[in-house]
């Protein structure tokens, strides 16, 4: 039996070029992230300002301070912080290369169903952040703070270090936008025909129970930011049963549709006589 190397080669000629398209793929997501990263480590004083603001609101005028206890200390927090936003800043450019190479292998349909939730991800993650630092990061800090006083004598004051304080306001954005992305997720399940909306529905309280107990974990150790977090989500949770229940009414009004526009093509055709019927 002979071994032939051609046939081998053309069954993976196919998959040695979606390997080279991904590598193109890869490259130019990575060159935006390279570019993004350069443009904020440059920028990365007045980023590391915005992101320290809501710490400088909870503390009184005049007061507060970010303290480093290691030299090379600030060096690697604007390091994270260019890390951070160019991430961020070249999203867009990444989720759009992602796209192109997992687009051609969906139908039409398929694509216009994915559609909505490409766009609603940055925004519904936009929207989480943007509650993290204005509304829950405020609330928490001014919470923090107040253990501050004096205790057998001694003064207790706040001296947060700014690598602590940077992976804290990391851990708040990303808990939160990640969070809000409950809907995307809960749709696409539903979309794809493996969650319903009764089985949600009825499972009601056990959801309940599990978002505080996500938000419990996810977040830091005050019930302000707690709350902040599983109250939006199971505002979230409602809302995605109703998307879910106008879209089981549009596939049933469609299921009905189509009956009635194949009823009257089969009426148009004639019914064959007996004496038409083949009858050997």
């Amino acid at each position: 039996m002979a071994f032939s190397i051609k046939d081998l080669d053309d069954t993976q000629a196919p998959l040695l070029e979606h390997l080279i398209e991904l590598r193109g793929r890869l490259v130019r997501a990575l060159i935006a992230f390279s570019i993004a990263f350069c443009i904020c480590f440059y920028f990365a004083d007045p980023i590391l300002g915005f992101l320290i603001q809501p710490l400088k609101n909870a503390f009184p005028n005049g007061e507060g301070q970010l303290i480093f206890t290691k030299l090379y200390e600030v060096f690697f927090v604007e390091l994270k912080v260019a890390v951070f936003a160019g991430f961020c800043l070249s999203f867009p450019v990444i989720a759009n290369q992602i796209w192109a190479f997992v687009a051609p292998g969906l139908y039409a349909r398929e694509k216009k169903a994915f559609l909505p939730f490409l766009i609603a991800t940055p925004v519904l993650f936009i929207m989480g952040a943007a509650l993290a630092y204005y509304v829950v990061m405020p609330t928490a800090f001014t919470w923090f703070l107040g253990f501050q006083g004096e205790a057998g004598g001694l003064k207790i004051e706040a001296l947060p270090s700014a690598n602590e304080y940077l992976s804290l306001v990391m851990q708040f954005i990303l808990a939160f936008g990640a969070s809000f992305l409950l809907p995307v997720l809960l749709m696409l399940l539903h979309t794809a025909g493996i969650l319903e909306r009764a089985q949600l529905a009825k499972a009601r309280r056990y959801v309940i129970v599990a978002v505080f107990a996500v938000a419990a974990i996810i977040t830091p150790p005050d019930p302000g930011s707690q709350l902040l977090l599983a109250i939006p989500l199971l505002i979230l949770f409602e809302g995605s049963l109703l998307l879910m229940r106008l879209v089981e009414k549009k596939r049933a009004a469609e299921g009905e549709a189509e009956p009635e526009a194949e009823s009257p093509a089969s009426a148009e055709q004639p019914t064959p006589e007996f004496g038409d019927r083949d009858l050997r």
